[in-house]
């Protein structure tokens, strides 16, 4: 048996749809925007930027693309580029002046006319909204972002705080952290998962390979303390929001969850 039959046998279907080339292409400017930055012609601040872009912006293209492959098909390299677009625009601005991270909130208008038109249909994001599904979602956001920010300042001593950049790094997660990790970790490789495989095990993989991704957070706080409490915190959220989609059908419940979440998450991260 060969590797490409064996892949084919243990994951099948698993990739259908993915962008190669996109993410080729992402991966290129990456890698040239990182070799600047170490010969000094780009600041630091230009990686950054393009670390947002293509780590986000790339998450979402392959879930619009696994998206992609059922009914109702579409195209999914425009809709990719112009989040990919509106991504760099808004970590650019940022870079600059706090007060543009409002730009990444023409992410969510871009993907709330996607899914209005039905593109995401697959990915659990439908005109239907269901409210018993985002209640619960909100409660158990609420419930992780309180006790977190209890125990990071009753336990641990750190600061609470709603500054300005508290904001900017909500607007951050709103436009590009949690629509990203929810449409592709849930809403893309979790679903595929749990079709072919059990929910425990489709969720553990899903949740195991989102941990990653919030390992290389650039904002993730250096406390060792945070670092451990968000690792627990994330996982519990994973597992959460992945019992909201199977439960619900529907990706908003685990949405509203993260957000509210992060919000909280936020606080303590800018201390």
């Amino acid at each position: 048996m060969t590797r490409d039959t064996a892949r084919a046998v243990v994951f099948p279907g698993l990739l259908t749809g993915t962008p190669a080339g996109l993410l080729a292409v992402l991966a290129a400017v990456l890698a040239m925007c990182a070799a600047l930055v170490h010969l000094g012609w780009l600041p630091p601040s230009a990686l950054r930027v393009v670390t947002v872009a293509v780590v986000h912006g790339g998450l979402l293209a392959i879930a619009f693309g696994w998206a992609a492959t059922t009914p109702p098909q579409w195209r999914p390299l425009g809709p990719s580029v112009i989040i990919i677009l509106v991504l760099a625009v808004a970590a650019t601005g940022t870079r600059w002046d706090p007060r543009a991270a409002i730009f990444y909130l023409a992410s969510p208008l871009w993907l709330t006319f996607l899914a209005l038109s039905g593109r995401l249909r697959a990915l659990g994001l439908r005109w239907e909204m269901p409210v018993g599904g985002s209640l619960l979602g909100l409660a158990a956001g609420l419930t992780l972002g309180g006790h977190m920010l209890l125990a990071a300042a009753v336990t641990f001593g750190h600061r609470v705080t709603t500054d300005g950049l508290v904001l900017a790094a909500i607007a951050y997660d709103a436009g590009a952290n949690v629509p990203s990790s929810e449409l592709f970790f849930r809403g893309a490789l979790f679903n595929r998962l749990q079709r072919r495989w059990s929910f425990a095990a489709a969720v553990t993989v899903a949740t195991a390979v989102g941990l990653l991704r919030y390992l290389v957070d650039p904002l993730l706080p250096r406390a060792p303390e945070i670092i451990v409490g968000t690792l627990v915190y994330v996982t519990l959220l994973g597992v959460i929001n992945a019992w909201l989609l199977w439960w619900s059908g529907s990706l908003l419940p685990g949405l509203v969850a993260s957000l509210v979440f992060f919000a909280a998450y936020r606080m303590v991260a800018a201390v």
